[in-house]
């Protein structure tokens, strides 16, 4: 199953009445994660790009470092089971903490822990930059009567979008992000990422783990968003629309000078 969508036929109520209607449901599947031969957790995704979200889950989290700590990885032909084994050992979390991501968001990060430094790369930018990203990412963005609920992010660099890839779970497409960038040995100079779903703690935590200097949510963030945001080095702008946007941090990376 690859599909990230699927039709399916509703009786529709209004007030004048009932019809039959047919609208597109997301594909929600359970992939369990298997590390060094042993079973770590499911993930609720969209069945696509599964090497990329197993990699980008382990780089996001701290296990990894680079793809040279990966010396093996199969996706089962059933496409429930990514089969990573590493060139090192590693130690499965005792516990993981649940996220205020959709569809069985969890984590075990810990930036302190792991020695992460704040972002000061000045990646400077303008105003009509980010309007031409938003565009951009409105545009190839998926309409809601098509995606069936399904979360879309970006990478973008340069001013452009370079990767769009769209999972159930907001978190599970960072993680995807995280991936490719690892498995394409995707080089970034000013980078950031787009994103249809809230800006919340899971995801400025990934944002900083993968030293993206901007986060730009169509949507909202949370209060412990914003205040990672302030002391990791990351621009992050919330509520993007064509010709409107909101820094909450970091505005100093944005001439607003004009």
């Amino acid at each position: 199953m690859t599909e990230i969508v699927v039709p399916y036929q509703f009786t529709q109520v209004t007030p004048d009445g009932c019809e039959s209607i047919q609208t597109n449901i997301a594909v929600e599947y359970p992939v369990s994660l298997t590390v060094n031969g042993e079973i770590w957790l499911t993930f609720q995704c969209t069945p696509q790009f599964l090497e990329a979200l197993a990699v980008g889950f382990l780089y996001n989290e701290g296990f990894i470092f680079s793809l040279d700590e990966v010396a093996n990885i199969h996706v089962c032909d059933s496409k429930d089971n990514v089969d990573i084994w590493l060139n090192h050992s590693v130690k499965k979390p005792l516990s993981w903490k649940r996220t205020s991501g959709c569809h069985g968001g969890t984590t075990s990060m810990d930036l302190d822990r792991d020695n992460f430094q704040p972002i000061t790369h000045p990646a400077p930018s303008s105003p009509q930059q980010i309007f031409s990203l938003v565009d951009e990412f409105l545009t190839k963005q998926p309409p809601h009567s098509e995606s069936g609920g399904v979360h879309t992010s970006a990478l973008a660099d340069h001013g452009h979008i370079h990767l769009l890839l769209h999972d159930i779970g907001r978190h599970n497409s960072f993680d995807k992000i995280a991936g490719f960038i690892l498995l394409e040995k995707i080089r970034l100079e000013n980078p950031a990422i787009l994103t249809s779903g809230r800006a919340s703690s899971d995801m400025l935590q990934k944002t900083i783990r993968m030293q993206i200097p901007y986060l730009i949510t169509m949507r909202s963030t949370s209060r412990t968003g914003i205040e990672l945001a302030e002391e990791w080095g990351i621009t992050l702008i919330s509520g993007a629309r064509r010709g409107r946007f909101t820094i909450l941090a970091h505005p100093e990376r944005i001439d607003l000078s004009d």
